[in-house]
């Protein structure tokens, strides 16, 4: 009986020291797999030639999975009917593809996949899968090359389409707004460089664009396009760069819209500065208009009077070349209420004018009724000025470190379009140090003036300008503290800003040259930068 008791002990002992055993780790099923799926077999086989089917099936040694398919596949040539591709989104060990479209003869077309194949379990993608195959008795194998930039960003778009259009009888300039191109590649999410391979020998025009819709056409409005210069004769060996760019959109009126008692909305695309706007029929005794840039949207606010009493009337809107008729039906509605406020922050830069704006035009900004007085209470002196199309009024004087300074401006000072005259208005303003700003010298080297030399913050929004038709330094004072980007534009036509390409007059952008690094604006610093032109 001792002896069974012993070796139950024993026993139980063992069990112990086993199970202890066990638990002093937990399993972590063994190392991260990070090798990509593998293709076993293709039906028909990669680079097929005389192909004639309708179907194509990929198999793997793992279940994968197909991500982002829409944005990731890429067909050259493009298919007027896409193909269909299954599974997404579930685990499968192969791919299947059909086509439904009629297929050219004699014709490659290749199939790349992009990083949407990747294995069921962790992800790995199967980079750049690409499956061939040829309609005729050979696969062609040519390719063009080379990268996209922007032609005005430090950094280009991802997903940007690069075609090409074969030239032939039925090629003209407005191709690329209709139809679709013979081949095409895309840079997807982390490349600059392309290649457009499996191409045929022949004569192209090379086109890249950032599209909205996807539909391999240009659309003017939305999409952002570049293009090589002439045609690219294949095979070359040469290497193209094209700058993308946002073309300036072809003027167009939309339709009126009665937004206040006495003031009409016109809204529009493209360059209003040249718009006009015209009330045709029978005018009131006295008739009188302004017109005011919207400063948020792209319209022009019309204001008239004496108030019209018929139902409706007729507008000629003119830009240039454009001409076109709108027809505008009155509403009875509220005048809208001047109110007078400060653009200027509280906080002036010493090159800063003090700004005022007024929800109805200003007719008369008058400063016999403006006084402006120091925190010693003594008059300062200041000169007035007035953009009627921005409404803005301004008001520029002297300013002294750590000033302050009060802006009183009494009845009559403004006056509206209907008559309507401000009550007492009093705005405060202050100055800071010359110590809480930044200062920087600009020297340029190996450009070509007239320029202009831009500051713009880390989003490559401007902040400050300069423009100069002759060499000199550039010296901006006084700048807020930041990090700043630099760039510099080559303002060939001297009209002191920048002009993007133009698509049907083959004109490229104007250049811009970018100084490599972020500057740090520190206050109190002054900074010393070089920029040399390649």
């Amino acid at each position: 009986m001792r002896k069974n008791v012993l070796q139950s002990i024993v026993i139980i002992g063992v069990i112990v020291a086993l199970i202890s055993c066990a638990n002093r780790g937990t399993p972590d099923g063994g190392p991260k797999d990070e090798i990509a799926p593998r293709i076993v077999r293709s039906n028909p086989e990669n680079y097929t030639t005389n192909f004639k089917g309708k179907e194509i099936r990929v198999y793997f040694d793992e279940y994968i999975k197909v991500k982002n398919l829409q944005k990731q596949l890429i067909i050259s040539p493009p298919m007027s009917t896409e193909p269909t591709v299954t599974p997404l989104g579930t685990a499968s060990k192969y791919i299947n593809i059909i086509i439904n479209d009629t297929l050219d003869e004699n014709t490659t077309y290749a199939f790349n996949f992009g990083q949407s194949i990747v294995d069921n379990n962790e992800e790995n993608p199967y980079d750049y899968y690409k499956y061939v195959f040829s309609t005729g008795d050979y696969i062609d194998s040519l390719s063009v090359k080379g990268q996209i930039i922007d032609a005005e960003k430090r950094k280009p778009d991802t997903f940007v389409s690069v075609m090409l259009y074969e030239i032939d009888s039925t090629y003209t300039d407005s191709t690329i707004y209709k139809q679709k191109p013979k081949y095409i590649t895309n840079t997807l999410d982390s490349l600059t460089m392309f290649s457009i391979d499996n191409i045929k020998a022949g004569t192209y025009k090379l086109v890249a664009l950032k599209e909205e819709n996807g539909n391999y056409t240009f659309q003017q409005n939305t999409d952002r396009i570049g293009f090589s210069e002439g045609f690219v004769t294949v095979p070359t060996d040469s290497f193209y760069t094209i700058k993308l760019f946002k073309e300036a959109v072809n003027f167009d009126a939309k339709r009126p819209k009665q937004v206040a008692g006495q003031k009409i909305a016109f809204g529009y695309e493209g360059d209003y500065k040249s718009m006009e706007i015209e009330m045709l029929g029978e005018k009131p005794e006295g008739f009188d208009t302004r017109i005011v840039k919207d400063p948020t949207s792209d319209t022009l606010m019309y204001w008239y009077k004496p108030k019209i009493e018929r139902d409706s009337a007729q507008f000629v809107i003119t830009n240039k070349t454009y001409v076109d008729t709108l027809d505008h039906r009155f509403r009875q509605i509220d005048k809208d209420t001047l109110v007078i406020k400060a653009i200027s922050s509280n906080t002036l830069n010493f090159t800063e004018d003090f700004e005022l704006t007024a929800t109805i035009p200003i007719t008369k900004f008058d400063p016999a009724f403006i006084t402006i007085l120091d925190k010693d209470s003594t008059n300062v002196d200041f000169k007035t000025s007035y953009v009627p199309i921005e409404n803005k009024a301004s008001i520029a004087f002297d300013k002294s470190e750590s000033g302050s300074y009060k802006i009183i401006a009494l009845p009559g000072a403004i006056e509206d379009f209907f008559g309507n005259i401000n009550d007492t208005l009093s705005f405060s303003a202050r100055t800071k140090t010359f110590a809480d700003y930044s200062n920087m010298r600009i020297t340029l080297r190996n450009v070509t003036y007239p320029v202009i030399v831009q500051l713009t913050n880390e989003k490559e929004d401007v902040k400050y300008e300069q423009f100069a038709d002759t060499e000199r330094l550039f010296d901006f004072r006084n700048l807020n503290p930041g990090k700043y980007y630099l760039r510099v534009i080559i303002d060939a036509n001297g009209n002191k800003k920048w002009d993007p390409g133009d698509y049907l007059s083959q004109r490229q952008s104007e250049r811009i040259g970018h100084y490599p690094e972020l500057i740090d604006g520190r206050a109190g610093w002054d900074r010393v930068i070089e920029l040399i032109l390649e």
